[in-house]
């Protein structure tokens, strides 16, 4: 049975080529190579060439490939991530929303007023930190993708649909709305 495994490793083996025997001609020079066989290696040349132009593109392809790919992941994980702030952060800006309606109804000399304000400013500290920035919607024109509109006002400073008050305000995330700032608008 080892006879056989050796055979056949031997008959897989790529046969070796040895290079021709030298021939003199006529003048006395020896020619390295008959024409016969330099048109048979220009051949092999062009296949190999051919091949090699072949992998280089393949490779190239793959690597281009795999660079859209990371990049896709990226963009991804990104989203992911600002979807993933975005939902936790909707929960904690009613609680913004309520500590800044405290800051606005209580008295400038009460010890209490500075807690709150503190929390607020902690609170605000960490929506800025994750880069969540607040809508500046009043004074601005009315805009459906920023703005929810709650009602009209007459304004003799603005003009008809831009922005006269802020009810509620609004937050982004890079792109990305959180809430819409609820608005009044004017006619």
């Amino acid at each position: 049975m080892t006879d056989r495994k050796e055979k056949k490793g031997k008959a897989d083996e790529p046969k070796q080529t040895r290079p021709p025997e030298p021939v003199e001609n006529e003048s006395g020079d020896t020619p390295l190579v008959s024409d016969a066989e330099l048109s048979e290696l220009n051949t092999q040349l062009e296949k190999a060439q051919c091949q090699t132009a072949e992998y280089k593109d393949g490779w190239q392809r793959s690597r281009a490939e795999f660079d859209n790919y990371r990049k896709r992941m990226e963009r991804d994980n990104t989203l992911v991530y600002q979807n993933a702030v975005g939902n936790i952060v909707k929960r904690y800006l009613p609680v913004m929303d309520d500590l800044q309606r405290a800051l606005q109804a209580s008295p400038a000399d009460l010890a209490w007023a500075s807690g709150i304000e503190l929390i607020y400013r902690k609170l605000q500290s960490i929506l800025d930190s994750e880069g969540i920035q607040r809508i500046e919607a009043e004074g601005q024109p009315f805009d459906p993708n920023f703005h929810e509109a709650i009602g009209q006002e007459h304004s003799d400073d603005l003009p008809s649909g831009y922005v006269v008050s802020v009810v509620q305000n609004g937050y982004i995330l890079g792109d990305k709305v959180i809430r819409p700032a609820m608005v009044r608008v004017s006619e």
